[in-house]
């Protein structure tokens, strides 16, 4: 008589213990579809640090695509791609002064023009 009394008793742990197991996997901490990363290079004089976001390709049409020709893209997914100098530099024969930048770009199927913007915090390409 007592066997039948501790079945359902049982029966109620075991449903509460696989329900703290399923809530446990809230907790993963999966990456961003988009990675972050950060390329440093120290040329001459001049340390150079870019941050952006890798756009993942998961099949998809990037160039001409995700990214569309004759637009201005941000240079990354997410948030902003930066671009930062130490020292004052010279882009194209063009001063630049030091500091960090907005990278942003405006790719075509043969060229690409660059842009450094002094907006580097927005989000997207909408006020660079």
């Amino acid at each position: 008589m007592k066997t039948t009394t501790l079945k359902p008793l049982v029966l109620c742990l075991a449903v509460a213990g696989l329900g703290q197991i399923a809530s446990a996997q809230n907790d993963l901490n999966l990456p961003d579809v988009s990675q972050a990363a950060e390329v440093k290079q120290r040329i001459a004089l001049t340390d150079i640090a870019i941050k952006y976001h890798r756009p993942l390709v998961n099949g998809r049409k990037i160039w001409g695509g995700l990214v569309p020709y004759g637009k201005v893209w941000r240079a990354g997914a997410n948030e902003n791609t930066t671009i930062e100098f130490s020292d004052p530099v010279s882009v194209e024969g063009k001063p630049l002064d030091k500091g960090t930048y907005g990278l942003h770009m405006i790719p075509n199927p043969d060229s690409c023009t660059v842009i450094f913007s002094k907006t580097n915090t927005g989000w997207g390409s909408y006020s660079y």
